[in-house]
């Protein structure tokens, strides 16, 4: 009984933390998408960080995770999920799954997510985590990102979580009509700016969504590993 209790308290800590978090970070600063701020709410964040951070899970920062990886700061996952624009029925891809907090918050919101992630150990945390808090309708893959999942294709939405020199042909090859693409680019590896692309028929727009910083994106389309 009083491990009971003291459970039932930290599940209503955390609930608690996760509301605080979306009003003072996200709602402040111009999240306004409420079934993006309603995910936000929902995934345990706290869960997606190692234990020696978990009291830092809803502050306004980036944590480090395994293999020398980051967990981005709830405003950044917040803001890439409301510019994909997702209305529920969507296949998306993700690119650089790292925890998968961000693949949970778009299987909140979208009817499929593939996420694709190329370090091993991450993947496998990933899926584990993911299948034991019944996020069933997201898939984990080892793979180069920058490739996507051609198999799979096309997407209504692509989002790519590090940063690349420029936006990898796959992605637009992947993407159907009307689809989105989200994803930082910049000259510099930890300097770029969000970008979103919009496909209309053979017509690819673009638009700059203000700077960001990300790690890079590694892989044939990207980074070249051994120049970091």
């Amino acid at each position: 009984m009083i491990f009971s209790h003291g459970l039932g308290v930290a599940l209503t800590d955390a609930a608690s933390r996760r509301r605080a978090m979306v009003q003072n970070q996200l709602v402040t600063r111009g999240i306004c998408d409420a079934r993006v701020l309603a995910a936000l709410e929902t995934v345990p964040r706290e869960l997606f960080v190692p234990d020696l951070y978990s009291s830092m899970a809803y502050d306004d920062c980036a944590l480090p995770i395994s293999e020398g990886q980051t967990i981005s700061q709830p405003f950044t996952v917040a803001f890439m999920a409301e510019a994909l624009q997702l209305e529920g029925p969507e296949k998306v891809l993700e690119v650089g799954t790292g925890s998968g907090y961000g693949a949970a918050v778009l299987g909140s919101l979208a009817a499929e997510v593939h996420s694709v992630e190329r370090i091993r150990p991450l993947v496998e945390e990933a899926r584990k985590r993911l299948e034991h808090l019944n996020y069933d309708n997201v898939h984990v893959y080892e793979s180069d990102g920058t490739l996507g999942l051609a198999e799979l294709a096309p997407f209504d939405a692509i989002v790519v979580t590090a940063g690349a020199q420029q936006l990898p042909q796959p992605y637009v090859d992947q993407l159907g009509d009307g689809g989105r693409i989200v994803i930082p680019i910049g000259p510099t590896q930890r300097c770029q700016s969000i970008f979103r692309y919009v496909r209309r028929g053979e017509e690819l727009s673009s638009e700059n969504l203000g700077q960001f910083a990300f790690v890079p994106l590694i892989g044939e389309h990207g980074w070249d590993e051994s120049t970091l």
